[in-house]
């Protein structure tokens, strides 16, 4: 792993530190900063212009309450989740807001080669500078046969078959990837004469101005792989709680424990997604989450859908381990009354030592989403 980190360290020519928007200052009474994981998801009933239009009001919402950033997942093959192009849905929050950072939580970088992202988020940051984070993760972000469709295996393998997989690859991706970003590929690279544009090569060129800002690098995770490579890297790291909750103070532990300083950051800087619903009354809250609840049951045994209806969700015949399932899954959703639901997130961060907590909010309807974000400010004092 060190030979790895210091590759990838010594492509590094652009110096980040904590005035770039990376650590965060916490909001009102807020333990830390607040930020916004949208997963874009479609109910029942709705489009997904729908869930587009809600994403921008969202994210407009989100500036206006004074949370620190607002990013987007990739995902692919699932009905009611409709963020499968990060890049193209943060271009559109970037036209719709102005000083909130947008980023990738995150793009699956197997499922694309570097340069291209590169170039996408060099685009980004052309629209929106100073305000783009580029959030990285190893995983292919679906089933096995849509990851082979995505052409991540060899070209011998037909779209249904298994692909070969690449998450071993991903220090060298992510090496190629930070060298595009800087364009500082060594001469006699074969792809020294390559450049993403817009980039840093636009600056050397006749009469050339570039900005002073690149994307920073995040790596996500929901195990120890990416915990410790962020850490060896001295880069920022993204722990996915909401799905993985068993594994984050272990995670968090590895990441601090490997962490080395860099021109990223001189001290650790972990946040992690965190699923929270807010209603005024706790019996609606309820109401609410079991929609988001049924949802990832049926994700989780191979019958992904569109997010069902409060409605659907109270009528369903639950099965003995359906039910385990789903109750076990919302002891992890931190659900309830604003005031509940602050307590919740304030033992959370104090539990964890998060520096940052990213909240994500599935329910069917935009109306409980966004009701819930403004609770959740207003409990915490934040701007109106």
């Amino acid at each position: 792993m060190s030979g790895e980190a210091d590759e990838i360290r010594g492509s590094s020519e652009t110096i980040h530190d904590g005035g770039d928007g990376i650590r965060g200052t916490a909001p009102g009474s807020a333990p830390v900063p607040l930020s916004v994981l949208d997963l874009v998801t479609v109910g029942a009933g709705h489009t997904a212009s729908d869930a587009v239009r809600t994403a921008v009001e969202l994210a407009r919402t989100a500036e206006r309450r004074g949370f620190h950033r607002y990013w987007v997942a990739e995902h692919h093959s699932m009905p009611g989740v409709a963020s499968s192009s990060p890049a193209v849905l943060l271009a559109h929050l970037a036209a719709h807001t102005d000083r909130i950072r947008l980023g990738s939580g995150g793009v699956m970088l197997p499922n694309h080669a570097p340069l291209v992202i590169a170039e996408q988020f060099g685009t980004l940051e052309a629209m929106a500078p100073g305000r783009i984070d580029l959030g990285l993760g190893r995983a292919p972000g679906t089933d096995g046969a849509t990851a082979a469709a995505l052409r991540r295996g060899t070209h011998h393998e037909g779209a249904m078959g298994s692909p070969r997989e690449r998450g071993d690859e991903f220090p060298q991706q992510l090496a190629e990837l930070n060298r595009f970003l800087d364009d500082s590929f060594p001469d006699g690279h074969p792809y020294a004469g390559i450049h993403a544009v817009p980039g840093p090569v636009q600056a050397t060129s006749s009469g050339g101005v570039q900005s002073a800002h690149r994307p920073p690098l995040w790596l996500l995770g929901s195990s120890g792989f990416s915990a410790r490579l962020a850490g060896s890297l001295g880069l920022p790291f993204a722990f996915a709680h909401h799905f993985s909750a068993a594994h984050t103070l272990p995670a968090l532990d590895l990441y601090r424990a490997s962490f080395r300083p860099s021109e990223v950051l001189a001290e650790p800087y972990a946040l992690i997604g965190v699923a929270a619903l807010a209603a005024e009354e706790e019996r609606e809250a309820r109401r609410q989450v079991m929609t988001g609840a049924l949802s990832m049951l049926r994700l989780r045994t191979g019958r992904p859908g569109l997010v069902p209806t409060p409605e659907e969700a109270e009528a369903y015949p639950f099965q003995e381990a359906e039910r385990h399932f789903v109750d076990s899954w919302l002891g992890n959703v931190v659900h309830g009354t604003p005031d509940a639901v602050r307590q919740g997130l304030d033992d959370l961060a104090k539990r964890t030592g998060a520096d940052e907590l990213m909240i994500t909010t599935n329910a069917h309807g935009s109306a409980a989403r966004l009701r819930s974000y403004e609770l959740i400010a207003d409990v915490y004092g934040l701007p109106a």
